[in-house]
Parts: structure tokens; C-alpha cells; sequence
């Protein structure tokens, strides 16, 4: 196997299969780069219409920059993970101070939220630099292509990855191979049953022949789940409700919720109202309706109508649900 067949092959697999994604219509670097930043830990499907959404309302990188941080979080409202959409906006603004999106990764690499993954997918996909990406499809093909048990999650074992895919990308369109290699991953070589016959690498992968791809990639050891009592004092006076920004948990930093009282726990608890779950923490929810003046320091006021543009978690506005502070969805 020689790069350039594999290189030959998977673009024109590519050229020929490729799904037709509102973010592949330009090569323009800030709308590869919002969908870049969407697309980590959500799925395409669920994307498309808040990328278009998002698209709609900022247009350009200078509208995203100027808008309020509470616009770009009502925007966000869904797709979670607020700390993707706060870091979007401080990068806008940063990269209007530039006054030109940078073109090599290391040049984005210093910008807010960008990291090893975006700044080379953005640099290559629009910029045409010759650098390999890696995610968790690209993993999972390298791994059975080369019928390795890669331990992703080691620096080592990345960087070998890292190095693989780089490889994908010299004297050829890093562009299409990178969007190619991860397209390979999500429509072909998926986690479940992958569609080997349809796959323009079945001639060189190794998994395949040694009857390695129901084991491979390897899968990175989980993390123990961590559980978490909160009690949460909804303050409210004339249809608004006090906030304080949030340094106590260890999710949602700096994030704008009522004050909270917060008991780490070894097991589920017999009582709460509801329960949430973030990343590998299991937080269990009760919630308490004041109506007297609260005398915690830095509260601020906010309208209820208006909690999508000031938190637009889902744990907040469960908890104002729960108490009829918003209607049921």
C-alpha cells in the first residue's frame, strides 16, 4: 500500500459520495470554522439547521464579533457545551483585531477555543495547508487501516496518528483528503457493522483481513461517573429571577445560575426533583421557589423571558420548568 493510492482512491471515493453539507458550498474560513466548532460532540443531522440558523444571523466573522455575548448564546440554545460558543465569540473579535483570518494553523492555534483539531481542519479545509486532522472517525480508520490498537488517548499513541494523517495530506488537495478521511468515517467505516464492500481502502486495510474491525479502534477507559446534589434558590421578584456567575461547580464556568448549594455523593440519592447529566458527571436537581430578598453578594437581576440569551443551559431552564417559572415544552 503506497500513500498515493490510498490517496487516489479515497478522493475519488470522495468526489463521487460526498454528502452535500451547507458548509462544503464555500471555502470560506468562518463558516468552516463555525461548523468545525458545531460538529464537535454533535452530529451532522443535528447541525445543519443551527448552523443555518447561526449562519443566517451572523453572516459575516464582523457581525459575530459585534453582536452581544447573549445573541451568540441564544443561537447556541441546544447544542450545549456554552463554553464552544463564548470562546467563538472572543476568537471573532480577536481575528477582527487581526483584521485577516490567519492561514496556518499554528497562527490560529492561540486563538480562543481553536486547539490542535479545529486550527488544522481550518487551515487545511480552507487554506489549503498540507497538515492531517484527527478526530474520532479519522482514529477509527487509521486504527483499522493499519490494524492498530492505537491508545488515542496517550500522547504518544496521537502523535503516531497525528503523523499518519499528515502523511494523507502531502502532494495532494489537503482539503478534500481530510473532508474525504472524515466522511470515510462517518458514512462507511462507522463504530457499528461498517460497510466494508463500499469502502475504497478494503484492499489495504488490515482489520479487515486479520478480522480486527469489531475490535478496533480501541476504546479509550472511562472515566468513573461522578454524582452531584445541587439545591438551587430560585430568587424572584416581578418575573425575574438573580444570578451569580457560577465558580463553584466544575461545569458551566462562569456561567450566570441562581445561587447554589452543592453536596458531592457516592452513590444516587433517594430525593431530588430531577437529574442531569454532563459529560461524566451525574448531578441530581431540587429547587427551591423564594420570594424573599436574597442576601448573596454579586446577585444581578435578569427577566425570566430572557434566560435563552443569558444561560440557555438545559439544567437551568429544566429547573424553571420545574417550578412553572417557564412552560413545558
Amino acid at each position: 500500500m503506497t500513500i498515493k493510492k490510498l490517496q487516489k482512491n479515497l478522493v475519488q471515493w470522495y468526489l463521487e459520495n460526498k454528502r452535500p453539507l451547507p458548509w462544503r458550498e464555500s471555502r470560506d474560513p468562518y463558516f468552516i470554522w463555525i461548523s468545525e466548532v458545531m460538529l464537535q460532540q454533535t452530529t451532522v443531522q443535528a447541525v445543519i439547521p443551527f448552523f443555518l440558523r447561526f449562519k443566517q444571523r451572523f453572516p459575516t466573522i464582523g457581525s459575530l464579533a459585534q453582536a452581544p455575548l447573549a445573541d451568540v448564546l441564544e443561537m447556541w440554545a441546544g447544542l450545549g457545551y456554552y463554553s464552544r460558543a463564548r470562546n467563538l465569540h472572543k476568537a471573532a473579535q480577536e481575528i477582527v483585531r487581526l483584521k485577516a483570518f490567519p492561514h496556518r494553523y499554528q497562527d490560529l492555534l492561540p486563538l480562543p477555543g481553536f486547539g490542535d483539531y479545529t486550527s488544522r481542519a481550518v487551515a487545511s479545509i480552507a487554506f489549503g495547508e498540507p497538515v492531517g486532522v484527527v478526530d474520532g472517525n479519522v482514529i477509527r480508520v487509521l486504527s483499522r487501516l493499519y490494524g492498530q490498537g492505537f491508545q488515542f488517548w496517550k500522547q504518544d499513541d496521537k502523535k503516531m496518528l497525528q503523523q499518519r494523517s499528515d502523511e494523507l495530506c502531502q502532494n495532494a488537495d489537503a482539503a478534500t483528503v481530510n473532508q474525504a478521511l472524515m466522511e470515510l468515517g462517518a458514512t462507511i467505516c462507522t463504530p457499528q457493522s461498517p460497510a466494508c464492500t463500499l469502502c475504497p481502502w478494503s484492499a489495504f486495510c488490515k482489520a479487515r483481513q486479520q478480522g480486527l474491525t469489531t475490535t478496533l479502534p480501541l476504546k479509550k477507559p472511562k472515566k468513573n461517573l461522578r454524582y452531584i446534589a445541587i439545591e438551587m434558590h430560585l430568587h424572584f421578584k416581578k418575573n425575574q429571577i438573580a444570578l451569580v456567575e457560577n465558580h463553584n461547580l466544575p461545569f458551566l464556568k462562569k456561567t450566570l445560575m441562581p445561587p447554589l448549594k452543592i453536596t458531592q455523593l457516592q452513590k444516587k440519592p433517594k430525593q431530588y426533583q430531577f437529574a442531569h447529566s454532563i459529560t461524566h458527571y451525574k448531578i441530581f436537581v431540587t429547587t427551591k421557589k423564594i420570594a424573599t430578598r436574597p442576601t448573596h453578594k454579586n446577585l444581578q437581576w435578569y427577566p425570566v423571558h430572557q434566560i435563552t440569551k443569558i444561560n440557555p443551559t438545559s439544567l437551568l431552564l429544566k429547573a424553571l420548568k420545574a417550578e412553572s417559572l417557564l412552560p413545558q415544552s
